[in-house]
């Protein structure tokens, strides 16, 4: 891979008027500021936040449906770290005060740690929160299915899980997008593959390059999607070899077919898409938490937080009103401010003075 000072000089060299660029990863969002990546860009070229925080595009009404179901005293939550802080329309409320209440909340590191939990209280019932992208989503479908084997009938997942693609394909459809590139997920492409992301090009006439973590992988597709960009010729490139193959993970995407099907989801930002979501089969509506405990999302509230306009590249963090204010990393309004993978985190973090 050639140099940083070199890919940056060919960036400089290129013949190009403004661009926009979105990274549609949440790591990709914190390694940029980490870096400092965007101060070496020169200033015609901008990088921006997209849907591509789990955490961040869940709605605060569903955050709500989960802040109810936490206090039934007959019941264990258990979830990743992130969604712990992560408010509901209420501000300060979240999983963190009502454990503090007395709910039985408790931090997963992966479903399987939910499933032993289970095994170790079946006296309990016990709710996995499902949050991700096809990233993730191989992992819980293996929860559900060891479940199963092991006659687990107190264990259920709440699916969250969201997939990239129509996601992508609605905010390109959203007025006022502007985007002249996609820097690609590279964890979402290792189960995907390349194919994932084909529709871009083919479909969209977007240029993409699927792109590593390392800050020297992020500036080598950086510099190859901008060439795409001089070209005017959209193409797939992936950067990212060492871990993605063309067909993703044949394994993976197997047990997430066997154990999921298309949904309609809603996202902050971007409202309810078609078939953006994976819902439990039929088959496994025994493990199914939505179905086991009647959850009911209620209707939308109103908030000054703008999240939603941070994860569709429409407004930079800074631009939010409560940013660093109101809203800080250790009394966040939004989630953007509490991911580990949020852009008002990272920027909060590694941007501003």
């Amino acid at each position: 891979m050639p140099s940083a000072e070199t890919l940056l000089r060919e960036i400089r060299a290129l013949p190009l008027g403004d661009v926009r660029i979105m990274e549609v990863c949440g790591t990709h969002t914190m390694a940029i500021a980490e870096a400092g990546i965007r101060s070496l860009l020169p200033e015609n070229v901008k990088l921006l936040s997209g849907p591509g925080c789990p955490v961040c595009v869940t709605p605060a009404e569903v955050i709500d449906a989960v802040l109810a179901l936490s206090m039934d005293k007959n019941l264990i939550l258990a979830s990743y770290g992130d969604m712990i802080r992560v408010p509901g329309s209420t501000p300060g409320d979240s999983l963190q005060r009502r454990r503090a209440l007395g709910a039985d909340v408790r931090i997963c590191y992966s479903p399987m740690d939910a499933l032993e939990i289970a095994a170790k209280n079946l006296h309990k019932e016990v709710v996995f929160l499902g949050v991700g992208f096809e990233t993730t989503a191989p992992g819980t479908a293996a929860a559900v299915l060891a479940a199963g084997e092991r006659g687990l009938k107190n264990f259920s997942v709440w699916s969250m899980l969201k997939t990239v693609e129509p996601a992508l394909r609605a905010l390109m459809g959203t007025e006022g997008f502007n985007v002249q590139g996609f820097l690609c997920p590279g964890h979402v492409a290792t189960i995907l593959g390349e194919e994932g992301f084909r529709f871009l090009p083919a479909s969209c006439r977007m240029p993409a390059v699927i792109s590593g973590f390392e800050s020297g992988d992020i500036l080598f597709a950086l510099c190859r999607l901008l060439m795409q960009i001089a070209d005017g010729e959209p193409r797939l490139e992936n950067a990212y070899p060492r871990a993605v193959r063309p067909e993703g993970n044949r394994l993976a995407k197997a047990m997430m077919g066997r154990c999921f099907a298309p949904r309609r989801e809603l996202w902050r930002g971007l409202g309810e898409i078609p078939a953006s979501g994976l819902g439990l089969r039929e088959e496994w509506a025994a493990f199914d938490a939505e179905k086991k405990f009647g959850v009911t999302v209620g209707a939308e509230k109103p908030t000054a937080c703008r999240c939603g306009e941070v994860i569709t590249g429409m407004r930079e963090p800074p631009r939010c009103p409560l940013f660093g204010k109101r809203c800080t990393p250790e009394d966040p309004v939004g989630p953007c401010m509490v991911s580990s993978e949020g852009a008002c985190a990272a920027w909060y973090k590694y941007q501003i003075p």
